[in-house]
């Protein structure tokens, strides 16, 4: 597919020749190289080395990141391709290279300092691997109700205190950590902090069990007085607070994408099976009641996939995208979760083993409505904005 030339806008779920060609590669590596190993991670619930290598060489971890710090000067709108066509054959992959690029390179791209980008980057899409630290015990949803704390030492800050639900720690090298210098200031005392792996007083400690995407480390990180010098603070100290907030918005389009994506997987797993399987003599999609079903799917899928582009499109045009990363997000994973549940119903007893792939799908589809905001806070956000004037 082309880009249109006429005076009309193109629609926005149509790809230029190089997203085209971009999309493609990235699913031909999702084929070969996620596919074979899905299963694995998921029963083994840790990722293996060898597809986060592969993704570090297919460029897929820095796929915005200027090629001058070792990427490959992408689009946003690239990333979010990514991440979906990971997310059709292995949603917990696609939310490791979700975080790596449409939250840490993001807003390192965005807040960090020449010498910081300079320092964070080439090894970002290198090799490292990156995690985003704002979550704890006492803070989900209302996310800057942080106890972790930050105090001032003369050359460094001090950090003291405990992260949870924090994506990729168990893999990464790289932390951004979101701390308060004053808790008396609230939000206006939350600060970003830039921390490595093997600084002393720093533990990536317990692993959570869970029920999806389970080959995507989620862990506890303590902090007992780590020092990180002052030139790691990222933007402004008390400034963590729009770092975060901004950076969130663009990371929910990602998670539409994931989410997008899974729909997609669960719809095309569906479609081989009612075709191959018989019964009463016949294949099952011969039946009227099952081409509803997948037309209700299909529906779904596109439906997510014009809101999920829309708002990565508004995104890289500098355009206003908050509401619509809210929308994209809200929509595509209840879509996910419908989509991956009605192909479940449609393989039947084979769908509720893990013989068959849309089991796992359906258990992947669950955090979507969760992480990076719920949909409760998703409808708050577009409830506030419509009645503010902002209608769609």
């Amino acid at each position: 597919m082309t880009t249109q030339t006429s005076d009309r806008p193109a629609a926005s779920s149509l790809l230029t020749d190089t997203e085209e060609a971009f999309r493609a590669a990235v699913r031909e590596f999702a084929e070969q190289t996620l596919r074979p190993r899905a299963a694995a991670m998921d029963a083994k619930a840790a990722m293996d080395r060898d597809v986060i290598d592969a993704c570090f060489e297919m460029g897929l971890m820095g796929v915005e990141v200027p090629e001058a710090y070792g990427g490959q000067g992408g689009s946003f709108f690239q990333a979010v391709l990514a991440v979906e066509e990971l997310a059709r054959v292995d949603p917990a992959v696609a939310v490791m290279v979700d975080v790596q690029t449409t939250l840490f390179e993001n807003m390192i791209l965005r807040w960090a300092t020449d010498a910081q980008k300079a320092w964070i980057l080439p090894r970002a899409c290198k090799d490292t691997v990156a995690a985003y630290c704002l979550s704890e015990a006492g803070s989900g949803s209302d996310a800057f109700a942080l106890a972790c704390e930050a105090r001032d030492d003369g050359d460094a800050w001090v950090l003291s205190g405990h992260k949870l639900w924090i994506t990729n720690a168990a893999e990464a090298g790289l932390f951004a950590v979101f701390a308060t210098v004053d808790k008396g200031l609230k939000h206006k005392g939350i600060t970003c902090f830039l921390v490595e792996r093997d600084q002393p007083g720093f533990t990536v400690s317990k692993k959570e069990d869970k029920l999806g995407i389970r080959a995507s480390s989620t862990c506890e990180i303590l902090l007992d007085g780590v020092r990180v010098t002052k030139d790691r603070v990222l933007g402004e100290v008390g400034q963590g607070y729009k770092v975060a907030i901004e950076t969130l918005n663009e990371g929910r389009i990602g998670i539409g994408a994931q989410m997008l994506g899974l729909a997609a997987g669960a719809l095309e797993h569906a479609m081989r099976y009612v075709q191959e399987r018989k019964q009463f003599g016949k294949p099952l999609v011969d039946n009227q009641a099952v081409q509803f079903q997948l037309a209700e799917m299909a529906t779904d899928v596109h439906a997510a996939r014009l809101l999920v582009y829309d708002a990565a499109r508004r995104r890289d045009a500098g355009a206003s995208f908050v509401s619509e990363a809210a929308y994209a997000k809200l929509f595509a994973s209840r879509a996910a979760e419908r989509c991956a549940s009605e192909a479940v119903n449609l393989f039947g007893g084979y769908g509720f083993t893990r013989d068959y792939p849309v089991e796992k799908l359906y258990r992947d589809a669950k955090i979507g409505q969760i992480y990076e905001g719920t949909s409760n806070m998703q409808l708050q956000t577009i409830a506030k904005r419509v009645l503010a004037g902002d209608a769609p």
